[in-house]
């Protein structure tokens, strides 16, 4: 139903542009209008989103004028965080998020994790005030010069509405484009004075597909020569993960019996790292990856780009003798693609279609090969550190004594995450975030968008937050949405007083003497506080352990400080 709107008190005559019913007055006509803000709010109900996240600015308070009581505002004292906090909430429903920010200003300063939506191919509706349009000719103060260029081109879709009314048809426009494969963020520039020019009503709802089938032609194509395959190898990424396809990416590794990898820089985890044929992460570096493959005939890649590489090792793209295939929703992924033949498609759909396809393999004699992993080792026996200060390895096994089987884990420690992983093996669908992008400051904000969804869907399971000293500084100003909104996230600070992960560069790169790459002086335990936060430092691992539980049970956020060695390890 649409939402009742206020009546406008008008003379008679005075009719122009308006519609709704008309009722005589003391001599007035009292007509019920329908404005483009009250349009657009039932278009957003009838769309489910009725949570908005944001940081408001003179812009956007047309827009949240008399803010409806069945709408829920989240505020972020960053763009950046706002992005980044509907991002965490949208993986973890599954469902697109709105986010409003600030004009051009606003938008500048969200742009990082908003790269980081982009690739974490997460639907958000990004929307930004616009000066008014009496004015925009001039380019007054606060002005989006250019609106729909500033964004890109890290938005599937930016676009400025050309008159008022059109105002709730481009957001459906921009639900339509966000949700549909490849999913991504889209972009929404709105003049401040639209909002209370009258409107035809209500706005047009329609639903739209958020899956592409597969050419079964070609499918049957790659069955065929997964099936003929001497020694297969299955490369899966993050989409298995977003369309929750775990149990088709086993099915298809049992059944072809081939190794399992993850995609190189995964930001979610594909498969189930205590599964037999799991065989680890592949290296995000040319002649590294290659070495991974050799022995191999055939490689699938499913749901992830070919390859995502950082640092430029020399080597071949794929060892002698190895076909790849590769399968993603995304066209442009597999255009740009070095080597390799694509399919377009799905990547569960087209999974599970591929087991149903392949032909079993004949088991070998002998059980299966052991996970790659290491069982972590206790805090006992881990290395101990210098001065009584422990190693990250020996934190992380610490923490995965007592973390839950359901925990879900939010990384943002680069320079110790071989450690963490090692220690913290994913064992079940949807327990692992992290930014596709590599840009520090999203990983943060996302936790608490993530415990949000955790809390609206009702699963309520822990998050635990793994950050990095130098990280944490990014998008510090989350814990107070975190704080405002009672979520009990244990945020764990691996303080080694450095930007670790580019001293690991550094010697990569041999380039010895770069300035800034230590942080001394920093009171993480005060600022935490500062932004209502439970917090404290922890040198003992068993006090850790005693108070990460504690947190977890808790109904607070809380930010354990823990030093660590300033180790550099390497970067491949």
């Amino acid at each position: 139903m649409p939402r009742p709107v206020r009546p406008l008190e008008l003379q008679d005559g005075d009719r122009s542009n308006i519609t709704g019913s008309q009722q005589p007055r003391n001599g007035r006509t009292a007509i019920a209008v329908s404005t483009v803000r009250t349009v657009t709010f039932d278009l957003l109900r009838s769309l489910g989103l009725t949570r908005i996240f944001g940081n408001p600015g003179s812009t956007e308070e047309t827009f949240l004028k008399d803010f409806p009581a069945d709408f829920t505002y989240h505020l972020a004292l960053q763009e950046a965080s706002a992005i980044a906090i509907a991002d965490g909430y949208a993986q973890a429903t599954g469902k697109p998020a709105i986010v409003n920010v600030h004009t051009a200003a606003g938008l500048g300063n969200a742009m990082g994790n908003l790269i980081t939506a982009s690739l974490n191919k997460t639907p958000l509706i990004v929307t930004a005030g616009q000066q008014t349009r009496e004015m925009l000719l001039m380019e007054p103060w606060l002005t989006n010069v250019e609106a729909t260029m500033l964004p890109r081109p890290w938005v599937k879709w930016a676009y400025e509405p050309v008159r008022p009314e059109d105002v709730p048809a481009a957001f459906m426009r921009a639900y339509a484009v966000a949700t549909q494969a490849p999913a991504g963020p889209v972009f929404l520039s709105l003049p401040l004075d639209d909002w209370d020019k009258p409107c035809d009503g209500p706005a047009v709802v329609r639903t739209v597909s958020r899956r592409v089938a597969p050419d079964m032609d070609r499918l049957k194509e790659f069955a065929d020569i997964l099936s003929k395959a001497a020694s297969p190898v299955l490369i899966f990424g993050a989409a298995i993960d977003r369309g929750d396809g775990w149990a088709d990416a086993v099915a298809l590794a049992e059944r072809l019996g081939a190794p399992v990898w993850a995609a190189p820089a995964s930001e979610r985890v594909p498969f189930p790292e205590n599964h037999p044929l799991y065989a680890g992460g592949l290296p995000f570096a040319l002649g590294p990856l290659s070495e991974r493959l050799a022995g191999h005939d055939v490689a699938i890649v499913i749901g992830a780009p070919v390859f995502r590489y950082y640092p430029y090792v020399a080597g071949r793209y794929l060892p002698e003798g190895l076909r790849l295939l590769h399968i993603s929703d995304d066209p442009a992924e597999t255009a740009r693609a070095p080597v390799g033949d694509s399919l377009v498609a799905d990547a569960v759909l087209a999974t599970r279609a591929l087991a149903e396809r392949v032909t079993p393999r004949a088991k070998q004699g002998g059980s299966p090969a052991s996970p790659s992993r290491p069982v972590p080792a206790s805090p006992a026996a881990a290395p101990a550190g210098e001065a009584g200060v422990p190693r990250a390895a020996a934190v992380f096994a610490a923490l995965a004594e007592v973390r839950p089987d359901d925990a879900v884990l939010v990384h943002e420690t680069p320079s110790n995450l071989a450690d963490l992983r090692r220690a913290w093996p994913i064992t079940r669908p949807r327990t692992f975030f992290t930014f596709a992008s590599g840009g520090l400051g999203w990983n943060l904000p996302a936790s608490v968008g993530i415990a949000l969804g955790e809390r609206d869907t009702g699963r309520n399971r822990p998050v635990v937050m793994i950050i990095g000293d130098g990280s944490f500084q990014y998008s510090l100003q989350a814990l107070w949405t975190a704080a405002q909104n009672d979520l009990p996230i244990v945020f764990i600070v691996m303080r080694n007083g450095q930007y670790g992960i580019l001293k690991s560069f550094a010697v990569l790169e041999e380039t010895p003497g770069v300035p800034g790459l230590d942080i001394p002086g920093i009171d993480i335990v005060s600022l935490a506080r500062g932004y209502g936060c439970e917090a404290e430092r922890i040198t003992d691992l068993e006090e850790l352990k005693r108070r990460v539980t504690a947190g977890l049970a808790g109904t607070r956020p809380c930010v354990f400080e823990v030093p660590i060695t300033a180790e550099v390890p390497p970067l491949i």
